[in-house]
């Protein structure tokens, strides 16, 4: 195991350095963890009283630590990996269990680890810039969560919570600058209209060159634009009754994401990589590719307390356009040939929600239960134009390739705790889900000498299907003190069944792939020591996987989605906060996952049973700690955080050319704040040892190419804050 971390740090280290800060803590000090508010339930509860495992990260902790994105968060997540296709197809693991593909590129698809924001399912198109956000809390909720959240929170889901519209008036106006021509400006606001309604608005600016440079046409690429502005209006007639409307708007234009081309330069005398520069941030594209995203979310959520409990009702309406190139090998333009497929997709994508719970209390407080009822909505029309450049005629072409899509998705469900004694509870709960997913799908050749791949005949076909799942959730925990609960948990999840992105044939693209299902069993600890100076949970699991929804890239073809597999995970999980004296904060969490496949046969001779499912890294370990102090006034807070993850695969497979090496990432933030709190200027560096990591890799065997998109490389910035 100590082997599988980068520069060999293993998990014992982490114990005993967690033994140290304990042994510091019961030196001296007067400072407590502060408590946090969570709704893993779907209700507010301390974060310590909740018998699931989910991190949560407070704004305040958002804001020390630079979180921008989700990746930041999954950096400091056990058991969370977070990479990319492309600046907004991201592809989300959690305890080994995610999509291999950019749910962008599948109109019939979904992911298996969803985002909510303010309670509205975020299923295409990207989520709102954490920044633009006036966020409360973001929360990451690990394992499956089917019964209270539904289809598609097999693997897990993240939660972004904002901040209500309130009675004081507050102003907030933040600009940053920092390398690759990094600006950024962003602006929130509170004002109260009147003693009953209350409005909030915001609004950000982000710009910076690229991360790469293409040689071929002399442009930075990788780059960014981003405009986006969120409103909210609230509306308190009585102290039972709490009234929001909401939206959030994002605007992104940008340059595209061509992948670096790793290749063989001894294949067929090196004519595939003439040109090919090896440093890893020069791509050789004969385009840059673009990038533009217009989000729309418009969100009502009514909050009415009632004589037989709280009702909540959330309608939202959400709605995505997506507009994209991306070249894939980014080879020259070289004689004697180019080899090149290029990918331009167009996407509109509708979702309309309706969600109303009704939570109450019953025997004398004894029984918490809550109810509800959900409905999802989603039309998907894309077009992905495939145009494929090679030295054989008989493969070089252009094709076209639009899906209509329609989703429909219903569900009852329910959740009641009882306390059987006053510190013993049971807690049960079921979701009933029916779904069904209809669409047209067509493959056509455009133009060109060939029959470009993977299109083998041009077709025109319509598919169906419905499916439904059953979800229910047993728990059982006990306070055995005031500090420490413990808890176990039995939990069904599901990810809906779907459709190829593209497919060579009509019978292949028509017909659907089925859910994939996901039994976990978990026990674990949340205790608080040293009079509540040490916060320590811990969480062990196994989940058993059946019809897993596979995805393998076919040379020449296309990503293929298919039922096939079974896998076993287990694990352990810890994450530690300590406060051993005022100002300072250490804190942590480490991961040991061991997931695998258990029975997966691809094709006549491949077999994969036994090898580590994608994105499912052994160990992990993150650490920071913070310290807070005044000098004349001001206030002073440093803060770094150190992650060590080790290899993991992006493919099943589990060939080399297909892995990841462990890493290490270091992040730093030093913050000044003036006496009256009303400024503050930080300076930051996030991947300070400027790791190379890969977001997402695709291997082209028959070209002996591997082609690659990093994360970015060593960031740096100063900060500038006035708060009123």
């Amino acid at each position: 195991m100590t082997r599988s971390l980068a520069n060999g740090v293993s998990w014992a280290a982490f114990g005993a350095m967690l033994m140290c800060a304990g042994q510091a803590a019961a030196q001296t000090s007067t400072a407590e963890v502060s408590e946090l508010v969570v709704t893993a339930q779907r209700v507010e509860e301390n974060i310590q009283k909740v018998p699931v495992a989910v991190s949560a990260f407070s704004s305040a902790a958002l804001e020390r630590q630079s979180i921008e994105t989700i990746q930041d968060i999954a950096l400091r997540t056990p058991g969370f990996s977070a990479g990319a296709v492309d600046p907004i197809q991201s592809n989300f693991a959690i305890r080994g269990i995610g999509s291999a593909f950019g749910i962008s590129q599948n109109a019939g698809g979904d992911a298996s680890v969803v985002v909510f924001v303010d309670g509205v399912y975020a299923g295409r198109g990207g989520t709102p810039d954490i920044d633009a956000l006036n966020l409360e809390r973001v929360e990451v909720l690990r394992g499956p969560q089917g019964t209270l959240f539904g289809k598609n929170a097999v693997g897990g889901l993240l939660q972004y919570v904002s901040r209500k519209p309130g009675p004081e008036a507050a102003l907030r106006l933040e600009g940053q600058y920092g390398n690759y021509d990094r600006v950024a400006l962003n602006a929130r606001g509170n004002l109260p209209i009147s003693d009953t309604l209350f409005l909030s608005v915001g609004g950000s600016i982000k710009n910076r060159d690229g991360y790469e440079f293409n040689e071929t046409t002399g442009h930075r690429v990788n780059d960014q634009d981003l405009k986006t502005a969120t409103l909210a209006l609230r509306y308190l007639p009585s102290e039972d009754l709490d009234i929001v409307l909401a939206a959030d708007l994002t605007d992104q234009d940008q340059r595209g994401n061509p992948r670096h081309n790793i290749c063989d330069a001894s294949f067929q005398a090196g004519i595939h990589c003439v040109g090919v520069n090896p440093d890893p941030r020069v791509v050789n594209a004969y385009t840059d590719g673009y990038l533009r995203r217009w989000l729309q979310t418009y969100r009502g959520e009514v909050n009415w307390k009632t004589p037989f409990g709280d009702l909540t009702s959330i309608t939202a309406y959400r709605a995505v356009t997506l507009n994209f190139r991306t070249p894939f090998f980014s080879n020259p333009v070289n004689p004697p040939a180019q080899i090149e497929s290029t990918e331009t997709d167009h996407e509109k994508n509708k979702q309309f929600s309706q969600e109303v719970r009704l939570a109450f209390d019953a025997v004398d407080g004894r029984l918490k239960a809550q109810v509800g009822a959900y409905y999802l909505n989603e039309d998907n029309n894309r077009i992905e134009d495939l145009r494929q450049d090679f030295p054989a005629a008989a493969q070089t072409g252009v094709a076209t390739y639009p899906q209509f899509v329609r989703g429909r998705s219903w569900a009852v469900f329910g959740q009641a705790s009882f306390a059987v004694t006053d510190t013993l509870t049971a807690t049960a709960g079921l979701r009933q889900t029916w779904e069904r997913k209809r669409g047209r799908f067509i493959g056509r050749k455009v133009s060109g000498p060939g029959q470009p791949p993977p299109l083998a005949a041009d077709y025109d076909v319509r598919g169906a299907k419905s499916w439904d799942a059953l979800t229910p959730r047993f728990a059982v925990d006990w306070q055995a003190t005031p500090e420490a609960l413990v808890y176990a948990s039995a939990t069904r999840g599901f990810k809906s069944g779907g459709f190829q992105g593209i497919a060579g044939s009509g019978v292949s693209q028509s017909t659907a792939y089925d859910p994939e299902y996901a039994w976990s069993y978990e026990g674990g600890a949340k205790t608080q020591w040293l009079d509540k100076r040490l916060l320590v949970n811990l969480s062990v699991f196994r989940t058993d996987y059946k019809d897993l929804q596979v995805s393998q890239l076919v040379p020449l073809c296309c990503v293929v989605v298919g039922n096939a597999a079974t896998a076993r995970i287990k694990g352990f999980e810890a994450e530690f906060v300590l406060t051993p004296l005022e100002g300072l904060q250490i804190d942590g969490g480490y991961a040991y996952l061991h997931a695998r496949f258990t029975d997966f046969a691809s094709g006549a001779t491949a077999n994969f049973t036994g090898n580590d499912l994608p994105r499912s890294p052994r160990d992990k370990i993150h650490l920071g700690a913070q310290y807070a102090f005044d000098v004349s006034g001001w206030g002073v807070l440093g803060r770094v955080d150190y992650t060590n993850q080790a290899h993991s695969y992006f493919e099943a497979s589990n060939i080399a050319t297909q892995k990841q090496e462990g890493f290490i990432n270091w992040d730093g933030r030093v913050s000044l704040t003036s006496p009256d709190k009303r400024w503050e200027v930080a300076v930051w560096g996030k991947n300070l040892s400027n790791e190379l990591v890969a977001t997402y890799v695709t291997a082209f065997a028959p070209y002996r190419q591997v082609l690659v998109p990093y994360a970015p490389p060593r960031t740096y910035g100063v900060t500038l804050t006035w708060k009123m």
